[in-house]
């Protein structure tokens, strides 16, 4: 490839009247090369040819980094970046790309900036980041999604093992609701979750889930321009902070634990000075949140919930696993939604929630909460191993009473299990108590033991016996009392059924 000062001579001679043939001889190159030269209106100047690289998608974003004053990344921090967005290259065509810009650089001192800070209740900016953390032994990829109010920089963080359209949807709710209000304007990104297009020169189309959640927490949307990251700056710088100080060298049993420690982490966070307020954003918060909207009554639901039927034994079968539901709800119709990918939330047809699960990993496995079988836990039962299991269990003399009676009563599991029915009326420590005096009195038939209840129960809890006389009251007084009122009850209140 020929330069200006092959071209600049070789017109000098032409201009000059030397023969083609003799200008190539004199400066050693070929004829046709001479003639080519000699066409050209201009110098030649060398183009090379252009190959696509893995950088291009991301030019804009690196200039901002490299060229913004706010940002001012260096070549390592660029790529560590890129890679947390899906760059799969090397950092090889990034510093090529930087050296282009370099000039530029050079000649920007200072970028003319007019800082505009936000109203209170006008504006809060919302985004998320993946990072790979340590769940339960495994290295597991989560995002971590975030909302911050841009007034008063007051944060707040969930995190999700998923980032469909469904867990950002209970993100931007959860957040707002863990910030205490909801402001007029939410600054978002442009993910396919939330938006169809956002072409220059026109209006961003959000799909209708979307629209439909903005209007249902009274905010509106602002989609920033693709790549322009500077236009929710706010929301994005933290991360590098929540990676640091957060992420690294830690380790959590579950979601659960690793979103609860989470929000502590933020909480704790929030009460720090900021650099630019000056201020902490927990003492700016005091004065944003009569700006902010009030959080609407019930919560956001975008799907068609998938529909179940709970089981006798009360659970609910999703994906091969089973989950428990109060017991009230035993053959009836459900619905059930997962939430940030680990989360199963249960409902009834009417939408109101009745169970919260974290989502088992694996197959045919269960999980119970014991507080969802309280109404039947009482429940005495018919079989008689489970009646001895269940008496000797609950009362202290249990054991006791089986190997007093074995040889005196016919059927010792039918008095048992009227004892065991009386757990309806009285705490267990009484019934002890009671027990024990009928095995003093031997006293074993449950109609026996009834009568003990309506004539000495008093007597027996209260240990009248061991009372000084001379402080003693009589039964009918102490029953007046305000503290004993109503224990004392007719023998009828024990009839009808409880044998």
């Amino acid at each position: 490839m020929k330069d200006m000062h092959d071209w600049e001579a070789v017109m000098r001679l032409h201009r000059a009247g030397v023969p083609k043939k003799a200008i190539a001889r004199s400066l050693n190159m070929s004829k046709n090369t001479v003639k080519s030269l000699i066409k050209k209106k201009k110098p030649p100047k060398y183009e090379r040819e252009y190959y696509p690289t893995k950088i291009d998608s991301y030019k804009d974003q690196i200039r901002e980094w490299y060229l913004n004053p706010q940002y001012d990344f260096i070549g390592t921090r660029i790529f560590r970046e890129l890679k947390q967005r899906g760059y799969e290259g090397s950092i090889n065509p990034i510093y090529r790309y930087l050296l282009t810009l370099k000039e530029e650089k050079d000649e920007i001192t200072k970028r003319a900036t007019i800082r505009v800070e936000t109203p209170y209740g006008d504006q809060s900016q919302f985004d998320w980041s993946p990072y790979k953390v340590d769940i339960g032994g495994k290295l597991t990829e989560v995002h971590c999604l975030t909302m911050i109010l841009s007034a008063s920089r007051k944060k707040a963080v969930v995190f999700s093992k998923s980032v469909d359209g469904d867990s950002i949807y209970e993100a931007i709710e959860e957040l707002f609701r863990d910030l205490g209000g909801v402001t007029k304007e939410l600054i978002i990104d442009n993910p396919k979750a939330l938006v169809i297009s956002h072409e220059k020169d026109k209006e961003v189309k959000y799909n209708e889930s979307t629209l439909m959640l903005s209007m249902h927490l009274g905010t509106e949307l602002n989609a920033c321009r693709p790549y322009r990251a500077r236009t929710k700056g706010k929301v994005e710088k933290p991360y590098q902070y929540i990676e640091e100080q957060f992420i690294k060298g830690s380790s959590f049993k579950s979601m659960i634990e690793l979103n609860f420690a989470a929000k502590e982490f933020i909480n704790t966070w929030n009460k720090e000075i900021n650099g630019t307020t000056k201020r902490s954003p927990d003492d700016m918060f005091l004065e944003e949140i009569e700006y902010l909207l009030p959080l609407p009554n019930k919560r956001f639901m975008n799907t068609n919930m998938c529909k179940r039927k709970v089981s006798l034994d009360s659970m609910v079968s999703v994906d091969s696993n089973k989950y428990s539901v109060p017991v009230k709800y035993v053959d009836k119709s459900v619905r059930i939604r997962k939430v940030y990918g680990f989360r199963l939330e249960i409902y009834t047809e009417a939408l109101e929630k009745i169970a919260e699960h974290e989502i088992i990993t694996g197959k045919g496995k269960n999980t119970v909460v014991d507080s969802h079988y309280w109404e039947i836990q009482n429940l005495v039962p018919k079989s008689i191993p489970e009646i001895k299991r269940q008496f000797v269990a609950t009362f202290e003399l249990g054991e006791e009473y089986f190997k007093r009676t074995a040889s005196i009563l016919k059927q010792p599991s039918f008095h048992a299990r009227g004892f065991l029915k009386l757990r309806e009326l009285y705490d267990v420590a009484d019934l002890n108590k009671i027990l024990n005096y009928c095995l003093e009195s031997e006293i074993y038939r449950i109609e026996s033991i009834k009568e003990v209840i309506k004539e000495k129960y008093l007597e027996i809890i209260l240990n009248h016996n061991q009372l000084d006389p001379q402080e003693n009251e009589s039964l009918s007084d102490i029953a007046k009392t305000t503290e004993f009122e109503g224990l004392i009850r007719d023998i009828s209140y024990y009839e009808g059924g409880q044998n």
